[in-house]
């Protein structure tokens, strides 16, 4: 028979863990939710499993002879050199959009070939491309 000492010790040890089993799952929850997927034109095709109502980022180069700037909106074709996605985009884009640079769309996909996006990133020099976009890239030319 246990001790009055021990009894108190074991149920403070089953509580203290069974909080931070419920706090992990709670914080792990969290982030699955708020976490942008990075994905090119090609990976959007190919994917068989598209969830259609999470936001995601797109990104690759803007198409030459694309861009299309209305009152409301401005839509433009990115690619990655094998695939293309349409993007439509109601806002102000950075002063380093342009044809043929590189861009980040966060949004959400309507359908594997036509995108809305909430927010547009662009490089900020010749130089510089994001990291996932450059492995994206060398990827798909090998």
């Amino acid at each position: 028979m246990l001790q009055k000492k021990v009894k108190k010790r074991v149920s403070l040890l089953v509580i203290l863990f069974s909080s931070s089993v419920i706090a992990i799952f709670f914080i792990l929850q969290s982030l699955n939710n708020n976490i942008l997927y990075f994905k090119s034109p090609t990976d959007i095709k190919n994917n068989q499993d598209t969830n259609f109502k999470k936001k995601i980022r797109v990104g690759g180069m803007v198409k030459k002879n694309s861009i299309i700037i209305n009152e409301q909106e401005i839509k433009f074709i990115i690619t990655d050199f094998n695939n293309e996605l349409k993007i439509s985009f109601s806002g102000t884009v950075p002063n380093l959009f342009a044809e043929e640079k590189g861009v980040v769309a966060e949004g959400i996909l309507q359908d594997k070939s036509f995108f809305i996006a909430d927010r547009i990133l662009a490089k900020h020099d010749e130089n510089y491309m994001p990291p996932e976009l450059k492995d994206i890239m060398k990827k798909d030319v090998k």
